[in-house]
């Protein structure tokens, strides 16, 4: 009996087939993962986002697979091979590879050598020479001698390439050779004459030799990279005589006749050289730069989490500047909520170095608007730009922050900032971008695309679909994890709640501004397009605050409003008096209200809901970072010297850490711990602060490494 794709995940993620199946079917009703893994906890036992989004790609490749399987036994059917056996194996295989070995056989060629055989009629001379039984091969090739193969030499030659071309699409051959590869190929890589200079970001890999199992997804993607970019030459290598020997033990049969034996030895040689190699080979290249992939996605994906999950500053005006030396410094200052309250450009920096002017300008903007914050952008000139500030006597107090500024000036000449500042030139709208994102980087941040946010490892080289959709993801949990209010959120931010896309985005801020503010979260079904579906699904994500209902400021969804007035009616007190209550909310008797439909997972979520409306589970933003004064460039460095610094980017083989030069220091995977690090964010995350130790300066190639071993951490 064969399985059904809810028992098949369930078997392969080690769940329930009952958890998998709800998941399934909640997926096929246009429920999103947010909306399943916070409201319908009863239906998938709890299941979170990450094993409801490993569902939900196993299902989309099981199709994928099905629609495949039908491709192939349709094509197999018109040829009129498609035997009861075949069927049965094509129907119950799963796996990719064994599905195409099946089809690679009856699979449409180009014209080939073994075409042009077959045609000139030789398949049955090759049969009888794979038999290997014939005393006289040679006499019985001259009845087949004709046409283009005139001679029994070349009749001969001609049903060795058929012979060929059985060897390479056997499936058993296929198996061996693609064993022998998982197991014994190596990569290896040569810099190419002439090239050593334009290659010195590569020199680790000028003389490169690995077994190609044991290289890391980071080395293969810049062996890769290396190679589009003609500065490597890149091989995959093994022992080919040991694989042809083990492949004519296959083919000769003990016993056979001796001529008939070396011919088929020999096409079985030729077969796997020229048809039989490359086509593993390929695939085995394809399988490693897949699991690459994966690797660089999921570390970009967890790079991109911790970035929008930074904690946002509160409600505070921010002066933001966007650093410059010859074109200056913008600057842009905001209020609470992000509006745009004035804009400057000042020239502290060389050549101009006005620091007086520059002072003067800062001191009144930061009187007059209130200013509470300064945000740095953390490029070009931002060393500089800060020793300037700290010296500058303000006429309040400010706090300095440094903010990265990566995908700043993307956002700044994208569509989003030109609907937002039609009149506002491009550099000043990085310097509010900076300003923003230390206001909420959240809100922020999903108006650029993450690829652009640089905090990844080779994020241009990977699998782009499956980046994009990995990405989305991340930031469509991030956003519904916090929450957006509906009345302030920009129509980026809309975009990635639940059940909301970018048309009705752009209608619920058309209603917004029609209306000046929602009130309630029913008047959300007055929005073209929000439908009950779409209501469902995203109304418990939007927040609004200072409303009619006291819920809707709350991750309570709407669905529940009768049972939590129920519960405050048991209790003898108004809704709002439940709210904040902790006495009265720890005194519910939860088993009472449970049924059906409703369990405790979601009781205690309404508990928590009600306990802290609005609660931001972002994490609280540490201390600044301070850098050393005294060091402006490479060469103010010296081995031994501890200097405090931040994380900025993880990647597979370490962490990259801002130490306030224009380049960042490396921490290795093996400078992070004493102990055995087998993943960096298990240490360490983007935008934690560290102190490191200097252990070694190449100032020719711009690198500097790093370590943490010995290093205590304030």
């Amino acid at each position: 009996m064969a399985l059904d794709n809810a028992e098949i995940i369930s078997n392969r993620l080690n769940l329930t087939r009952k958890q998998v199946a709800a998941t399934l079917r909640l997926l096929s009703d246009g429920a999103t993962i947010p909306f399943i893994a916070r409201y319908r906890k009863e239906a998938t036992g709890s299941l979170d986002e990450v094993a409801l989004y490993k569902i939900k790609q196993h299902s989309y490749q099981l199709e994928a697979l099905e629609k495949r399987k039908e491709f192939i036994a349709q094509a197999i059917d018109q040829q009129g091979a498609l035997t009861d056996a075949l069927a049965l194996r094509l129907a119950a295989s799963l796996d990719p590879v064994e599905i195409e070995d099946i089809y690679l056989p009856f699979k449409p060629k180009r014209r080939t050598r073994a075409g042009a055989a077959r045609e000139a009629g030789l398949e049955p001379l090759a049969k009888m020479i794979m038999a290997q039984n014939s005393h006289d091969i040679d006499k019985a090739a001259k009845s087949f001698a004709k046409g283009d193969f005139a001679t029994p030499e070349m009749a001969i030659g001609g049903a060795s390439d058929i012979i060929a071309e059985w060897v390479s699409e056997s499936e058993k051959a296929r198996t061996l050779v693609r064993q022998r590869f998982a197991r014994n190929a190596r990569i290896t890589a040569k810099v190419v004459r002439g090239k050593e200079e334009a290659a010195a970001n590569y020199q680790n890999y000028f003389d490169y030799d690995k077994p190609l199992r044991m290289c890391g997804s980071h080395n293969y993607l810049a062996l890769r990279r290396a190679e589009d970019e003609g500065l490597l030459r890149v091989s995959i290598c093994i022992d080919d005589d040991e694989i042809s020997e083990r492949l004519c033990r296959m083919f000769v049969r003990q016993g056979a006749d001796p001529r008939s034996a070396d011919i088929v030895r020999e096409a079985v040689r030729d077969g796997y050289r020229r048809l039989l190699r490359p086509s593993i080979e390929n695939e085995t290249a394809s399988a490693q730069k897949e699991k690459a992939d994966e690797a660089a996605i999921s570390i970009f994906a967890d790079n991109v989490r911790q970035l929008l999950m930074e904690a946002p500053l509160g409600r505070k005006r921010v002066l933001g500047i966007d650093p410059g030396f010859k074109s200056g410094c913008k600057v842009a200052c905001i209020d609470e909520q992000g509006a745009v309250m004035a804009t400057e450009v000042i020239y502290p920096c060389a050549p101009a170095n006005d620091l007086y002017g520059s002072a003067d300008v800062l001191c009144n903007l930061v009187g007059r608007l209130g200013i509470d914050v300064i945000a740095v952008g953390d490029g070009t000139a931002s060393r500089e730009t800060m020793n300037f500030l700290r010296d500058v006597t303000f006429p309040r107090p400010v706090e300095l922050k440094l903010v990265s500024e990566r995908g700043a000036s993307v956002y700044s000449a994208s569509e989003c900032a030109r609907r937002e500042f039609p009149d506002l030139d491009v550099t000043v709208r990085g310097a509010i971008s900076i300003a923003r994102r230390l206001l909420d980087p959240l809100a922020e941040l999903v108006k650029i695309d993450p690829r652009s946010i640089g905090v990844g490892q080779y994020q241009h080289d990977v699998d782009q679909n499956g980046l994009r959709e990995a990405l989305d993801f991340t930031v469509e949990s991030c956003v519904n994890m916090v929450g957006v209010d509906v009345n302030t959120a920009s129509p980026e931010l809309l975009s990635h709640v639940s059940g909301i896309g970018t048309a009705l985005a752009s209608y619920i801020v058309e209603r917004r501004n029609e209306i000046g503010r929602f009130n309630n979260r029913q008047q959300l079904l007055d929005v073209p397009r929000m439908g009950k579906k779409a209501f469902e699904q995203s109304a418990a994500f939007l927040r609004i605050s200072g409303g009619d209902n006291p819920l809707d400021n709350t991750a309570v969804h709407p669905e529940r409003y009768e049972l939590v007035e129920r519960i405050a009616a048991d209790m003898d007190v108004p809704v709002e008096d439940l709210i904040r209550s902790q006495a009265r909310l720890e005194n519910i008797p939860l088993e009472d209200y449970t049924d059906r439909s409703i369990g405790l997972p979601t009781l205690k979520d309404i508990v928590e809901a009600l306990e802290k409306p609005g609660r931001d589970p972002r994490v609280k933003e540490e201390k600044p970072v301070m850098f050393a004064q005294d060091v402006a460039a490479v060469a103010d460095l010296h081995i031994g010297r501890e200097l405090t610094g931040r994380i900025i980017n993880l990647t597979a083989f370490g962490a990259f850490v801002d130490i306030g030069l224009k380049i960042n220091g490396l921490l290795h995977i093996s400078q992070l711990s004493e102990q055995f690090v087998s993943n960096p964010a298990q240490i360490v995350s983007v935008g934690q602060q560290v102190r490191v130790k200097v252990i070694d300066v190449d100032a020719p190639r711009g690198r500097v490494a790093l370590t943490m071993k010995g290093v205590e951490q304030s």
